[in-house]
């Protein structure tokens, strides 16, 4: 028998359980005991499985993307510029979702702060200052780290792990290399053992949601789907779109380009199954081998432009939906964290997902929110995937560019000295 893909048996979730949410919140004589018994005890599962993936396959990939090549090319004159061009269009990606969240407010106007966190507390200390707040990060004790999830904690030593990593002899760093990728690989099929059971989850939390808010609790996960679009769209054109200007390329000729590419990325929400097709056009487009073989790889596990503005958007929808207030100091501090978390979501479908767990985890936001997104998140995911693909398009081009510009100056400074 043919096995139903597991985006279907998630909105087959989603629909059994807004339809027994909706029975029992219609029938309440049973309701507050089916929600509190079997209903959220169900989505409950869920979201402490996804807490329990996040750090470690978060600390692997961290690892992984800095000393995965096995040489020291990755933190070159190529590889600054690259990470450095990451970080900032990331950045800039997750502060216009956190932008167009503020403006439009698709979580408000839903009292859902009532199921388990009413009064939530955010855990961020807005007064502290910037070197206090470096302090809290760096761990006493990375195993202490680890066990009570304090992500930005692990990030700073697995930073610190993965170029230490690059500094050994290649006989020494390479074993090392493999049990994290090993370890990096078991993570990603415990988080298959986890999204296999989300149908379950998003049916016991989607209907736990309805049994006692009634179908008013849903409106906002539509709001959320066209803030997270337009957000996509703006970004592209607007950011993707002035790079392209200033390299004096045009956005609409490279998406004609890359049609084919952009298309399965959508309809499949994978970007890494359109990588080797992405690289070879590139190299086709005119862009060197070289720039071509160690931007994109490393651009899949560090450039990744729509799961960036997912994060943005999500985070504000969950503490809007949830009544929790975020000053303008939190969420510069959630910047930081995005910037760092997005960096391990290498492709894979959902993983965006696993990553706003940690992000909501490491604020101390109620996660229940994400088992609410993730009946929709298909949705969502395949307009994120395309963006990420549609980045990474552009990215070595821009490294191109830089090189060349290196490159002729290198050649002038040569030229004049033999003046």
């Amino acid at each position: 028998m043919k096995k139903i893909p597991l985006v279907w048996q998630i909105v087959a979730g989603l629909a059994l359980g807004i339809l027994v949410g909706w029975y029992f919140n219609t029938h309440p004589d049973y309701q507050q005991w089916v929600s509190a018994e079997i209903l959220k005890p169900l989505g409950d599962i869920f979201i402490k499985m996804m807490k329990m993936v996040v750090v470690p396959i978060v600390f692997c990939c961290m690892v992984l993307g800095i000393a995965g090549g096995g040489d020291n090319k990755s933190f070159g004159r190529m590889g600054v510029k690259s990470i450095g061009y990451f970080f900032a269009i990331t950045t800039l990606a997750i502060i216009l979702g956190l932008v167009l969240a503020n403006l439009f407010e698709p979580g408000a106007g839903t009292d859902i702060a009532g199921m388990s966190h009413a009064g939530a507390a955010v855990n961020m200390e807005p007064s502290k200052g910037a070197l206090v707040i470096l302090q809290n990060i760096v761990p006493d004790n990375i195993f202490v780290s680890l066990s009570e999830g304090k992500l930005l904690s692990v990030l700073f030593f697995a930073v610190l792990f993965g170029m230490a990593l690059n500094c050994l002899p290649r006989e020494k760093s390479v074993p090392v290399v493999a049990v994290l990728q090993g370890a990096s690989d078991a993570m990603f099929k415990v988080v298959a053992f986890v999204m296999a059971y989300a149908p379950i989850g998003v049916f016991g939390m989607i209907g736990s949601t309805v049994s006692t808010f009634g179908f008013a609790s849903l409106l906002p996960l539509l709001k959320l789907i066209g803030v997270v679009y337009l957000s996509l769209i703006v970004f592209a054109v607007v950011v993707l779109g002035g790079i392209c200007y200033l390299l004096g390329e045009n956005l609409f000729k490279l998406v004609r380009y890359f049609k084919d590419e952009l298309i399965l990325a959508f309809s499949s929400a994978a970007s890494a199954a359109v990588m080797p097709q992405l690289m070879n056009k590139l190299e086709h487009y005119g862009v060197p081998r070289r720039i071509v073989s160690f931007v994109v790889p490393v651009g899949y596990a560090f450039n990744l432009d729509g799961a960036s503005i997912f994060l943005g958007v999500a985070t504000i929808f969950i503490a809007q939906l949830y009544g929790i207030d975020l000053s303008i100091t939190q969420q510069i501090l959630l910047v930081v964290t995005m910037v760092l978390t997005s960096k391990g979501a290498a492709g894979v479908p959902g993983f965006a997902i696993i990553i706003l767990s940690a992000t909501l985890a490491s604020a101390g936001l109620p996660l229940e929110g994400v088992a609410l997104i993730a009946g929709i998140f298909r949705v969502i995911d395949s307009g994120t995937t395309t963006l990420n693909v549609l980045g990474n398009a552009v990215a070595p081009l821009v490294i191109a560019r830089w090189e060349q510009a290196t490159a002729e100056d290198s050649q002038a400074n040569q030229a004049a000295r033999h003046l």
